[in-house]
């Protein structure tokens, strides 16, 4: 693919991943899409066999980003294991009281309102079960990312838990169950509650 091909399809899926944020997966039509990149039919199918394809291209995208920025973070050498994963999950607060973000925090590669897996996950599970695999894949990448960060932090003594895998997903799932009930207490009461509550695992004074 040119570097004229990959601007055009990053553009779509850009403008793709802005709308479906904002509107959720099938309240977004094509011509929609279309009229908001302003590229014609041709060039979406160009690179995308449907609409459910983008969506999985979208998606993958997504979570290429977020692990970039997730890389950034965690090999940051001057913080220990248990800092790393407070300043990961203090983003997530810090970009929900952020009304109107319309792109991922840049600099540590947290999640925020516009989080896709908090966004789609119900949606897509009954509408496309190749879009539903390709989320819960990035959410295991997320999750493993997690898991070698708390081990980090389990060697350099900083974090009290046996179990880095084990706690790295009950800490997701904690979070994304989170994110769902702030978005529907449009609050961030949730957040700062799990906040408390990881750092309280992290420390061994919850158990797993």
């Amino acid at each position: 693919m040119n570097t004229e091909s990959h601007s055009t399809r990053q553009h779509i899926l850009d403008v793709g991943y802005q709308l479906i944020a904002e509107r959720g997966f099938s309240n977004v039509g094509l011509s929609q899409l279309l009229a908001e990149a302003g590229v014609p039919k041709g060039s979406f199918y160009h690179y995308f066999k449907s609409k459910e394809k983008f969506g999985e291209a979208l998606i993958e995208d997504y979570f290429a980003s977020y692990r970039s920025r997730l890389d950034v973070l965690f090999s940051d050498q001057s913080q220990n294991g248990f800092d790393k994963m407070m300043t990961y999950w203090g983003k997530w607060i810090e970009a929900s009281n952020s009304q109107g973000a319309s792109q991922q925090c840049s600099q540590h590669g947290c999640s925020n309102q516009r989080c896709l897996v908090i966004k789609l996950s119900a949606e897509v599970s009954d509408l496309s079960d190749a879009m539903r695999v390709s989320l819960l894949n990035g959410a295991n990448t997320v999750i493993a990312m997690l898991a070698n960060c708390i081990q980090q932090g389990i060697d350099d003594g900083s974090i009290g838990v046996s179990n880095s895998q084990n706690a790295a997903e009950q800490l997701y799932h904690l979070w994304i169950g989170a994110g769902l009930m702030s978005k529907l207490n449009q609050n961030t009461e949730c957040l700062s509650q799990a906040f408390d509550t990881t750092a309280r695992m992290l420390k061994g004074d919850v158990a797993f």
